[in-house]
């Protein structure tokens, strides 16, 4: 188990490196394939488009392709991921977008810039007692009225180690919270939740997901 504030970003950044192309060969088209989850995409990048002119930053954005849906919806993005190989390969894929190495923890971004943030599957590694400093990062980004869309597996305050997949070592912490619990971060870090909604799981999945709309209050 991670024994540090920073353990877990290392233990992301090493695993997620590893496993890199096989993992963007299982999903090869993003995680926002689903007709609920192009339905909430769309919804996502009406709204922050309303709001303003400012830039999305997909955190998380893994080899790209929903970073690739929104720009294909009209929407100003780049892609923010922890690990460097999962960048390369997204540069590789989309090379007309920007794609960044980056933490999520520490946004290297000026305030308020952000119209949009998108953070899919990608808070499910970040230890409870590091949640509401990550939502207030989001805040700390977004301009007055910009919106966030996350999404995570549902859990009951659950924390797994994952020590390997795709036939690869790695040592990934995973956190299944409640929608309750994730709302109330949200909130404690300055963040309005919107909208919620908690889809059951497919076939071949074995946890509900569930996505959050939050937005940061107009000044």
């Amino acid at each position: 188990m991670t024994d540090s504030p920073t353990a877990f970003l290392t233990a992301t950044r090493v695993s997620y490196d590893a496993i890199a192309a096989d993992y963007a060969e299982r999903y090869p088209d993003g995680l926002g394939d689903g007709p609920l989850e192009r339905a909430l995409l769309t919804a996502f990048a009406e709204l922050v488009t309303a709001n303003g002119p400012e830039p999305v930053a997909d955190l998380g954005s893994g080899p790209g392709h929903v970073t690739a849906r929104l720009h294909a919806l009209g929407v100003p993005v780049f892609g923010v991921d922890l690990s460097p190989r999962m960048v390369a390969l997204a540069r590789e894929a989309h090379p007309g977008l920007r794609f960044h190495v980056g933490s999520m923890t520490a946004l290297d971004l000026p305030s308020a810039t952000l119209g949009g943030v998108l953070a899919l599957y990608s808070v499910i590694h970040v230890p409870d007692e590091e949640l509401v400093a990550v939502f207030a990062e989001f805040r700390r980004v977004l301009v007055p009225g910009g919106h966030v869309l996350l999404s995570f597996q549902v859990g009951q305050g659950e924390r797994v180690r994952l020590t390997e997949r795709f036939g690869h070592e790695i040592g990934l912490d995973y956190y299944w919270r409640t929608p309750e619990r994730v709302a109330a971060g949200l909130g404690e870090a300055g963040l309005d939740p919107v909208a919620r909604l908690v889809r059951e799981p497919s076939p071949e999945e074995t946890r509900p997901r569930c996505f959050i709309l939050a937005r940061r209050p107009a000044d």
